[in-house]
């Protein structure tokens, strides 16, 4: 077993070595390689500006926005792993002849490119259908544009609505009968 240090040198060490104004503790060259070339050489005066940024315009922010809420709901990274084709094809019992399938049928989660696309359009429709509903209770607006804005928004929500439930009865033929 170790012998234990006595109290009094373990004090005058550690008080030695939490003052920095102590030199006497530093290594020798450690402290020829600190100061010995600042005495000779002077460090350049650097001119070095801060880059300024400036912030996107409310416009560019919201586009950005909107723009990876589109591609979110429409599945595009289901689209770049799974890789579906971008449309089916189905062929006609009675003719014989090869139809185009936008909605892959049966399938909740499943999709084709073009169906998750048209999909996330109308979601996106519907969410500025909200956004106009919002700006027609402005009260700085004139009533000609708060009516309009109301009337585009409520058409936008309720085509938005109705053409996703489409979309469903499509794909899943008894949803909601």
């Amino acid at each position: 077993m170790a012998p234990k240090p006595d109290s009094h040198t373990l004090a005058s060490t550690s008080a030695a070595s939490s003052d920095p104004s102590s030199t006497s503790s530093m290594d020798p060259l450690f402290l020829l390689l600190n100061f010995l070339p600042y005495s000779v050489l002077r460090p350049p005066r650097l001119r070095l500006k801060l880059p300024t940024f400036t912030l996107p315009s409310p416009m560019t922010v919201f586009s950005l926005v909107l723009l990876t809420y589109f591609m979110v709901v429409s599945g595009i990274v289901y689209d770049v792993i799974v890789e579906p084709p971008g449309i089916g094809s189905t062929q006609d019992p009675y003719t014989g002849s090869v139809k185009p399938l936008v909605f892959m049928p049966g399938r909740v989660n499943g999709q084709y490119i073009i169906e998750g696309l048209s999909s996330g359009f109308m979601f996106v429709v519907g969410g500025v259908g909200i956004i106009l509903m919002d700006l027609a209770l402005d009260k700085n607006r004139a009533k000609s544009v708060k009516v309009s804005y109301a009337t585009a928004g409520i058409s936008s929500v309720v085509i938005a609505y109705v053409m996703s439930m489409l979309f469903i009865r499509i794909k899943i033929p008894a949803y909601l009968h």
